[in-house]
């Protein structure tokens, strides 16, 4: 997003501890912890805030509360884990996951993650009201990407081989390049856009059967799909999203998670690149990649070959 900024002529600066990585050349950076010492930042002002690092409502609140009457707009990175995904299909006013009273509401916790980033929303609108701007990514994907929710499959195919995939081709998922992402945020701020958006693909636009197309052709390596259904899966305890990415089955209860809707965005203007060059691009960063550096996501070789096993039996 920074690199985005700067290529449009913004000045941009970032607040951080400045303990991993470092600016790209041409922004500023301002060293300091969010949680006890924004003053750092001086008495500035600013044409728009841009939040990717509040995860829980304390931190959220700090910031906002400091920046009030400092920032024309406060932009927001949440997520679409705040929806209720019992529910599908899910729009910006679909109900939110509530967060308990008795949560602790002071540290970042997987089981409650959804609500806490509901909370920090709830804090930054109330501060803000109209210039509050709330983006909602779905599975964020591409290069640089450190989680390997995507990266996985084109990294896999690249081996060839018989492929284990889950259910069918024509099983729909979600996710957003993390370019377009950035691109949209800036062009929200340049067009002082207020409000709340879903941002990802739309609903349908992606199969799992044209995912894995577009990772055969980039791989150009001979393979083989090799389909099980999720009962074959969950007795091989083989779960979805980390050993099987991009894939939720309807027994999860969560049938809203891949069903987004993001016509919001999309008239605002968001604008998507093609799934092939996303995997494309993808598939070149591993290749960069240190000889050590193992996926964080997927099948390990030694468990999909025993699963391909039981699955010829």
């Amino acid at each position: 997003m920074t690199t985005t900024l700067l290529s449009r002529g913004h000045q941009v600066t970032h607040f951080n501890r400045g303990r991993s990585g470092t600016a790209p050349a041409g922004a500023a950076t301002i060293l300091g912890d969010r949680r006890f010492d924004l003053a750092s930042a001086g008495s500035t002002s600013w044409d728009a805030i841009v939040d990717t690092s509040g995860y829980v409502p304390r931190d959220v609140e700090i910031a906002s509360r400091y920046f009030a009457q400092r920032a024309k707009r406060y932009l927001f990175v949440s997520t679409i884990s705040v929806y209720d995904a019992s529910f599908a299909p899910i729009d910006e006013d679909s109900p939110t996951v509530p967060l308990a009273p008795e949560a602790d509401r002071t540290r970042v916790n997987p089981e409650i993650y959804g609500a806490l980033k509901a909370g920090c929303e709830a804090i930054v609108t109330s501060t803000y009201r109209q210039r509050a701007t709330i983006v909602r990514p779905g599975l964020i994907v591409g290069p640089d990407d450190p989680t390997d929710r995507f990266t996985a499959w084109p990294l896999r195919f690249a081996r060839g081989g018989d492929v284990l995939v889950p259910e069918s081709p024509t099983f729909a998922t979600q996710f957003v390049d993390v370019r377009d992402l950035a691109a949209f945020i800036v062009h929200a701020l340049e067009r002082d856009l207020a409000g709340i958006y879903n941002v990802t693909s739309p609903r349908g636009a992606h199969t799992l059967g044209a995912v894995f197309s577009a990772c055969i052709e980039a791989a150009r390596v001979p393979t083989r799909l090799r389909w099980a259904t999720p009962e074959f899966l969950q007795r091989h305890e083989i779960g979805a999203w980390i050993d099987m990415p991009l894939w939720i089955p309807a027994s999860a209860g969560e049938p809203g998670m891949l069903a987004i809707d993001v016509r919001r965005a999309l008239v605002a203007g968001l604008q998507l690149r093609s799934l092939e060059q996303t995997v494309r691009d993808t598939l070149a960063w591993t290749r960069t990649w240190p000889r050590d550096r193992s996926p964080h996501a997927g099948l390990t070789p030694q468990r999909e070959d025993t699963a391909l096993a039981a699955l010829a039996r």
